[in-house]
């Protein structure tokens, strides 16, 4: 997947947390003019299933399947393979998962896209949920190490293991930029403007600072999705991304 001279819609990613086709259908026909991909998770794709995948297609957008994919190398990669055949080239994977289960995954989803004579998949790596935080991570899992230090190091394991780039949050960036190239991708969660609230995230960051750390792909959901102006949010946060973009150059 090619960055440079991407704009700030084509790098912005509105999460489809919704339940039914009806309303995915209403957002994406709404915002396709200000959205460059629309994400589809678990709570989405399990009620509607593959039909999702065709209706923003048909709209002629781009799917990022935010399934996070973290099981045996065999499934993972023959999950992954039916992804890429349902034309989708942008999903993602644990990290936690193994160097194993994502070099089986990666092996299998582009030798599937090209014998189909699609584009290569861009395959991105979950380092830690934008949910943890450092008491999660030290307390239940038991892994004594900084959180910032964890998040790097499944960052190498990711640069390592073959993987396009990742998803973290945008205070990781610079460290993961400068350890794994510029090339590699990162998409932010928990993108909050500063007119938003929070809700259930821990580490947010607004879409201008985002852009300024380095992030290539910002997720947005509610605080455009729940707006009572859905455009008039999009537009917002383009705004926001436009003036970072402009600041620094991507």
């Amino acid at each position: 997947m090619i960055l440079k001279n991407k704009t700030a819609r084509d790098r912005l990613v509105l999460a489809l947390d919704v339940n039914t086709m009806e309303e995915a259908q209403k957002l994406v026909t709404e915002l396709r003019d200000y959205v460059g991909v629309f994400k589809v998770g678990l709570q989405l794709y399990t009620s509607v299933g593959p039909d999702i995948i065709k209706m923003i297609q048909d709209e002629g957008r781009e799917i990022f399947f935010d399934g996070k994919f973290h099981d045996i190398p065999n499934t993972v990669a023959k999950a992954s393979a039916n992804l890429v055949k349902h034309g989708v080239s942008f999903f993602n994977v644990h990290i936690t998962g193994g160097s194993k289960m994502i070099s089986t995954c990666l092996k299998l989803s582009r030798e599937t896209a090209k014998s189909c004579g699609l584009p290569k998949p861009t395959v991105l790596g979950v380092t830690l949920l934008t949910s943890f935080g450092q008491k999660t991570l030290t307390e239940e899992l038991l892994i004594n190490r900084n959180i910032d230090d964890y998040v790097s190091q499944l960052a190498k394991v990711a640069k390592d293991s073959g993987l396009d780039g990742i998803i973290a949050s945008a205070t990781d960036v610079p460290k993961i930029k400068k350890a794994c190239g510029e090339d590699f991708i990162i998409l932010c969660p928990a993108i909050r403007p500063t007119w938003s609230v929070v809700n259930d995230q821990i580490r947010v960051v607004t879409p201008k600072d985002a852009i300024k750390t380095g992030v290539d792909y910002l997720v947005v959901g509610r605080p455009i999705t729940s707006a009572k102006d859905r455009v008039s949010a999009a537009k917002l946060v383009l705004d926001e991304m436009e003036e970072a973009l402009e600041e620094v150059p991507v």
